[in-house]
């Protein structure tokens, strides 16, 4: 008997098999390209096709049987399909995470740098350099593995087991027989069995009960009050009811109603399933898959640095060989030139730069951690100051997901407690698991009080629910007086079987005048975003015992409850302050577009157009890019839906941040400049987002959107201050290298006054960013730092020429062998001018009156500046080939700054009347 049964297994199993591989292989034949996009519709049809085949074709098409498959053939299959399991983002190498971390243009050119310095005897400039290079990956490292690994510790844990209906070897083998041959064998019936979800394929009979996660793409077979959770998958806010039978829905796999999905779950009543697809290759699979497969794509903030990285390396690319040409001609010393030259390209690079911005990163996700938000990408800070349009969900994010109860009303729309204590007799007495409905209305415990349901009602007996009338109705004894029918459903079949309405306390009949009428109160409750249900009820003397569907006739109508996914308190004033801040807000979701404009209009969201699915899915790339400017509301979409949103988001120039958590987000947080989760997200949506929430709230964005303006700000600082500074020390030492007789600096100076400035800048990560500088998004902008640079840079050099003048005139530095006394001159005031510049350019208004740097910053500008004046007056003078300079020196120096301070100050006044302030 297991030798026949075997046989047909491999026999059955090579057949499902060779159905796989034709699918295989019509995929493979689309181009590379438009595979992402055609998979998930090809799957769409090809479900929509199963949930509409008869179910014994459907058994036959996947080669199984209504008790179930063998182990034998199920593992057969399990070895061509694979396990039921979906392809995650895998944890990166260490070592290919430390590269990444290295790897950006200023650290190669810094690289090159060291190791040129390393191979021309000068090891100290190879030390210095390369230290920098070594702590900023090392901190950018630290700090994303971090997170990384703090991020892994939230993905929840779920049940990881089904109860399926598996055959002996003798069960298949008597089922085969009885198929092919009709020969009848007699064997002991399958029976369920608990296995591990990953062994599940597709021809497996799955049993489903409340609570249970749907492990695979199913269809369904028999199904007893089933409701089932999609808004991981859809955004419906509200469970679906899944049965049977196809009913003719033609709208997508989504939208069968005996179709069920692997990521969603039971929330009420029980079933029995027929497993169409496992792993990679369910709806869910498929998304993990081209969420997982496909390489991040760059991020503004990314694009940003690199623009401003090269925008300064081409500058040192110019200017460097000039100075190498002009010194070695006009001095003869070609290898000493050479070393000044180096000097000046180490000058010119901001080698802080990686750190500074790493640092500053770091420094705001610490600050995040504290308001629980977890940040996996140190990148993701920086793109939440730029942000300017957030998409989110609805479900959870502006909503509470949770059902409650909004409206109790009579027939003709005004507000009835007669109509919410009839509703709650309905809930309270009907047998079974509660569904989301009746537990929003039996939380007005107020009713059971007021009816006192104890003293006054008996139930007598029930109509249970079903999909075909898609009402119930409840039959009390009130007080023994008479019995009462309490029929609570859908409006179209509660209304069907009314003949009268109540109105006040008489009742009229139900004619076509009064149908319309209640058609209308219903369309407008519908239109206000809330799902009706109709209350009937019928008084019937107290002689009858038994009661069925025949009993729900004759019906008076006497109103409707109304039931919303209330919004968060918290919502509005958020919404108000991202505005504020800049961000325009756009909702993205799977949900009805009526409940969607109405939570919209209750949280104060300016509704300026809605666009439904089916509408994009008809649009090409232009005509979507417009209708993305124009509207506010993106209502039943699917996940490609969104990502192509997202996309064209981003192609219009925006800064795009999507906020979702479920499996139908997982795309477009993937294609987003920032993807925020939360942390009871699916791991797919944890994984495709770049920073994780541990509160589901708008007001943790908003705080976030401040912390990631500041980052940006001072990092901002940092490039401005050093371009602009760099900038005018190359101005100065081009016009010295053509006047003066020796080198206006020597490079181990020129690399100590570097280090030195370099040092004084730690500290910007930490200081204070003035209030008006963060209330809109700040992006990169490589001209205005150009600009910045060109403007501010020669000022500097208006006081070095007035340096180099008073020392060549005044202290008679003129000569070779006062070469030392000239530099020791210009060492000290290039220092100082370059770390004062920093409190003059650090903001927009008055330095130390109208804006104050942080603490650490004043110390450290104030330790650089006194480290500056000691070393050519110290002891370690002759170290660096400096020399004490004269009393007299400190008076021009304190007036040069002084000068240079407040002409610093006119022409930033003028700057930012010409081309603002960022």
């Amino acid at each position: 008997m297991n030798i026949f049964s075997q046989l047909f297994g491999r026999f059955l199993v090579s057949r499902h098999t060779s159905h796989l591989f034709r699918r295989r292989v019509i995929l493979e034949s689309l181009p590379r390209e438009g595979r992402a996009e055609a998979v998930p519709d090809q799957l769409s049809r090809q479900l929509s096709q199963q949930a509409q085949a008869g179910l014994p074709d459907l058994l036959a098409q996947l080669n199984s049987r209504k008790d179930g498959l063998s182990d034998t053939e199920a593992d057969a299959i399990r070895a061509r399909v694979g396990p039921n399991e979906v392809e995650h983002e895998k944890p990166m190498p260490w070592w290919l995470h430390l590269w990444l971390s290295y790897k950006n243009p200023f650290n190669l050119l810094l690289t090159v740098l060291a190791v040129v310095s390393y191979y021309t005897e000068d090891i100290k400039a190879a030390i210095v350099i390369g230290s920098m290079v070594i702590l900023s990956t090392l901190l950018r490292f630290v700090q994303e593995r971090r997170s990384n690994q703090a991020a892994l510790a939230l993905k929840e844990l779920v049940s990881n087991k089904a109860t399926v209906i598996r055959q002996g070897s003798a069960a298949a083998a008597a089922a085969d027989a009885q198929r092919y041959f009709d020969i009848s064998l007699s064997v002991k019936p399958a029976s369920p069995q608990e296995l591990p979800i990953k062994l599940l394929v597709p021809g497996d009979i799955v049993l489903l009960s409340a609570g249970d996660m749907i492990p695979a793409d199913c269809r369904v077979m028999v199904a007893k009050d089933l409701f089932v959770s999609q808004s991981a998958m859809t955004g419906e806010s509200l469970p679906v009811e899944k049965f049977p039978d196809a009913t003719g829905q033609t709208e997508g796999a989504l939208a069968m109603p005996n179709l069920v999905f692997m990521g969603t779950n039971v929330v009420s009543g029980s079933a029995t399933v027929l497993v169409l697809a496992t792993g990679n290759s369910t709806y869910f699979g498929m998304l993990a898959t081209r969420v997982t497969a496909n390489t991040r794509e760059i991020n503004a903030f990314q694009i940003g640095v690199n623009k401003v990285s090269w925008l300064l390396i081409r500058f040192a690319f110019v200017m460097v060989p000039i100075v190498f040409l002009i010194n070695g001609f006009t001095k003869g010393d070609w290898p000493e030139a050479f070393l000044f030259a180096l000097s000046v390209a180490v000058g010119l690079t901001p080698e802080m730069l990686p750190m500074i911005v790493t640092s500053t990163l770091a420094k705001g996700a610490v600050l995040l951690s504290r308001k629980k938000v977890i940040v996996k990408r140190l990148d993701a800070i920086q793109n939440f100051g730029a942000m300017d349009v957030l998409c989110t969900d609805k479900t959870g994010t502006l909503t509470q997901d949770k059902i409650a109860l909004a409206r109790h009303t009579d027939v003709f729309g005004k507000e009835s407690e007669e109509v919410l204590g009839f509703a709650y007799l309905n809930s309270f007495y009907q047998t079974g698991l509660k569904n989301l409905l009746d537990r929003a209305v039996l939380e007005h415990f107020e009713v059971e009080k007021e009816l006192q349901l104890a003293k006054n009602y008996t139930k007598i007996d029930e109509v249970p629910f079903d999909f075909v009338r898609r009402r119930m109705s409840v039959v009390v004894s009130e007080r023994n007086d008479h019995h009462e029918l309490i029929c609570k459903g859908a409006v179209e079949e509660v209304v069907a079987a009314c003949s009268r309405v109540r109105d006040g306390d008489q009742t009229v009949a139900l004619d076509a005048a009064m149908l319309e009428r209640v058609h209308r109160v219903t369309r407008d409750l519908n239109e206000e975003g809330l799902r009706v249900v109709a209350v009937a009820v019928k008084e019937i003397p107290p002689s009858q015992v038994a009661y069925s569907v025949a009993d729900e006739s004759e019906l008076t109508l006497i109103g409707y409850i109304a039931f919303l996914d209330p919004p968060k308190e918290s919502t509005a004033p958020a919404l108000r302050a991202l505005a504020a801040n800049g961000i325009a807000v756009k909702v993205l979701t799977g949900d009805n577009e009526l409940v969607t404009a109405e939570v919209c209009r209750q949280v104060g969201l300016v509704v300026e157009g809605m666009v439904l699915g089916p509408q994009i899915d008809r649009m090409d790339d232009p005509t979507l890019a417009l209708a993305v400017e124009q509207h506010t509301i993106f209502a039943k979409l699917s996940p490609l839906n969104k990502e192509r949103i997202v996309r064209s988001l981003r192609a219009n120039g925006h800064i795009v941040g999507f906020m979702g958590d479920g499996i139908n987000d997982a795309p477009a947080l993937r294609a987003a400049d920032i993807g925020i989760s939360v942390d009871t997200a699916v791991d797919i949506a944890k994984e495709a987002a770049d920073i994780i929430l541990l509160e589901r709230s708008l007001m943790v964005l908003e705080e976030g959107v401040v912390e990631g303006r500041k980052t940006f700000a001072n990092m901002l600082k940092y490039i401005r201050m050093t371009a602009s500074s760099n900038f005018g020390n190359v101005f100065s030492v081009l016009i010295a290298s053509v006047f003066l007789p020796f080198l206006p600096m020597l490079p181990l100076q020129l690399l100590v006054q570097n280090l030195l400035y370099d040092v004084s800048q730690i500290t910007v990560p930490f200081d204070n960013v003035d209030a008006e500088l963060v209330t809109q998004p700040l992006k990169w902008n490589p001209d205005d730092i150009s600009r910045f640079m060109v403007f501010f840079g020669p000022l500097s050099s208006i006081f070095d020429i007035t340096t180099f003048v008073v020392m060549w005139y005044v202290f008679k530095a003129n000569a070779a062998e006062h070469q030392s006394l000239f530099q020791s001159g210009w060492f000290v005031v290039g220092l100082l001018t370059q770390t004062l510049i920093v409190h003059m350019i650090r903001t927009p208004k008055i330095p130390f009156i109208e804006s104050r740097a942080a603490w650490p910053l004043l110390v450290m500008t104030l330790v650089i500046m006194a480290v500056g004046i000691f070393l050519p007056m110290g002891p370690l003078a002759g170290y660096f080939k400096l020399e004490a300079l004269p009393m007299a020196y400190f008076g021009w120096l304190a007036a040069i700054l002084v000068a240079y301070a407040l002409l610093t100050t006119l022409m930033k006044r003028y700057y930012i009347r010409r081309f603002g302030w960022q």
